[in-house]
């Protein structure tokens, strides 16, 4: 397996956000998130429905995504469960012929579809992090692939309602903050009651001044 190799960088991907979801507290869960219509509790099943699907699609297997998924609700040990399926999806994706050929119901290149995983563990672990007050730092690999492909991907997306309309990055922004503004985020978004503290080698961390606003998702 090279670095280049979906599985790689969906491992890197996952190295940096399943430590984020390990540490989001229960009181959290109803918070609201950069990724507009879910708060935390409905990005983590939406980014679980994702992965499981993404696991078949490296075997070319038809894709079933829940409207509503409810894959780690009334679950315990919902972060363990979130771990074991990064695993099996990373794994998924260094099966021989994973990145050959096409899948998915539009029949796209299977590196491609295996890239749009890679778009959604990483930009989904840093709004999880931001909505959580936790300081997250991409992979720098995967950083620099889907920088390469964004704007490859963007219409469709936003077609699909999947992303909203860029927003404008400063002009002091990381490569990582132009690629989240080109997904209709604001990389300089904190949650009510927060101010960021530090912008360091990656997005800003923030620390919460007081509680903020819980919400359920609106739909997106």
């Amino acid at each position: 397996m090279n670095d280049s190799s979906i599985s790689s960088l969906l491992g890197a991907a996952a190295a940096r956000t399943v430590p984020v979801v390990r540490t989001v507290r229960e009181e959290r869960l109803g918070d609201p998130t950069p990724c507009s219509g879910y708060d935390v509790r409905g990005l983590l099943e939406h980014l679980f429905d994702v992965m499981v699907n993404f696991e078949g699609l490296a075997r070319k297997e038809p894709s079933a995504f829940e409207k509503e998924p409810e894959r780690l609700k009334g679950d315990p040990e919902w972060r363990d469960r979130f771990a074991g399926q990064a695993d099996r999806l990373v794994a998924a994706w260094a099966e021989p012929g994973a990145e050959e050929g096409t899948t998915g119901a539009m029949d796209q290149p299977a590196r491609l579809v295996g890239t749009i995983m890679l778009l959604d563990l990483t930009v989904h672990g840093w709004d999880l992090a931001r909505a959580s007050g936790q300081r997250f730092t991409p992979d720098p690999a995967g950083v620099e692939v889907l920088s390469g492909v964004i704007d490859r991907l963007a219409p469709f997306a936003r077609d699909a309602g999947l992303f909203g309309e860029p927003k404008p990055a400063a002009a002091d922004a990381s490569r990582f903050e132009v690629l989240l503004a080109a997904t209709g985020r604001d990389p300089g978004w904190q949650p009510a009651g927060c101010a960021a503290v530090s912008r360091g080698p990656g997005p800003a961390v923030s620390r919460r001044a007081g509680p903020g606003p819980g919400r359920r998702p609106s739909g997106r």
